[in-house]
């Protein structure tokens, strides 16, 4: 890392869309996600003006990726990242943590030979016990430590057993990751930690603290615009992750605004274009960052061509 913000990267895998800093402005690169990419969808995409796709299929052998790439690139595109998705490190059985931890060692070998510069990863999930609502953290933390206290106001005790859970997924995440840091380095593919569907790093603050106590440019935040929004506004995810997003994806929420909360609230998803999401506002804040990079569309309810448009309009020149 160098003292400006910048790291190189060691391989053509990893170029310049994983460098999170502050740079002039540019149209972002479109992309869409799909498992195999064939002829015809890759003709589709072109067509629809798109720039590369994220790719689904993280099991695939070097080979077979490489075989993917030539495809992809056939057509004036890009597979610019792969996503491995949920995992789940905080298992009680180790044999099955092994396992997952194998499978991103995996997914980072195809992606290099995808020539993707990103891994999609959520090391921990969590259900069936009491938390507060989204729109309701307000998670006190050890800045160190990481630790959390509480999660609410008020009386925790209710949510002891997530307060436990909460703890124990960052302890085991960090444990986890630094030593899949190694295959990231050798192979120059940077590791990018999403927290969608997942209950854990609820809060901006939080999230923020967890990527960035790796202090390591091979771990970086893979942001979901739109998933977010019930617990705060994406302008406030986005201040808090300045310095650590590599690559976006964008969705949109009808979220029912809640008086004294900062954003947060119900939310519903819908069609691009059609929430109450401020893509003007989101858009400003991007600019203001210097993000660059890829956003991906995790969306559904349009065409290809129509959600491309609705790119270039919010996110173009």
């Amino acid at each position: 890392m160098t003292a400006g913000g910048f790291f190189t990267v060691g391989s053509s895998a990893a170029v310049a869309d994983t460098t999170p800093s502050r740079r002039p402005w540019h149209p972002l690169s479109k992309a869409l996600i799909t498992k195999e990419p064939t002829d015809e969808y890759c003709e589709r995409l072109t067509k629809a003006g798109f720039d590369g796709i994220e790719i689904q299929n993280w099991s695939a052998t070097v080979e077979e990726s490489r075989q993917t790439r030539l495809l992809v690139e056939k057509h004036g595109l890009r597979i610019h990242s792969v996503m491995r998705g949920w995992t789940n490190f905080n298992n009680p059985d180790q044999e099955k943590v092994d396992a997952d931890i194998e499978s991103v060692k995996t997914a980072i070998r195809a992606a290099a030979a995808y020539g993707a510069s990103t891994v999609l990863l959520v090391p921990c999930r969590v259900g069936e016990m009491a938390m507060p609502d989204p729109w309701n953290f307000e998670i006190d933390f050890d800045p160190k430590t990481l630790m959390v206290k509480t999660v609410a106001a008020g009386d925790n005790a209710p949510y002891a057993d997530y307060i436990k859970a909460q703890n124990y997924a960052t302890e085991t995440s960090i444990r986890v990751i630094a030593g899949i840091i190694p295959t990231a380095a050798k192979e120059g593919v940077v590791i990018a930690l999403e927290n969608v569907g997942n209950n854990l790093w609820c809060t901006p603050e939080l999230f923020a603290a967890f990527v960035k106590s790796f202090n390591d440019p091979w771990v970086q935040t893979y942001f979901d615009l739109g998933n977010h929004a019930r617990y705060s506004r994406c302008e406030e995810w986005l201040k808090a992750l300045e310095g650590t997003m590599v690559k976006l994806h964008i969705k949109d929420r009808r979220i029912e605004e809640i008086r004294g909360k900062r954003g947060g609230g119900p939310a519903q998803r819908v069609p691009l274009g059609s929430g109450t999401i401020d893509w003007k506002s989101v858009r400003k804040t991007l600019e203001e960052l210097g993000y660059s990079g890829w956003i991906t569309i995790e969306s559904e309810g349009l065409t290809k061509a129509e959600h491309s448009k609705f790119l270039d309009e919010h996110f173009g020149t």
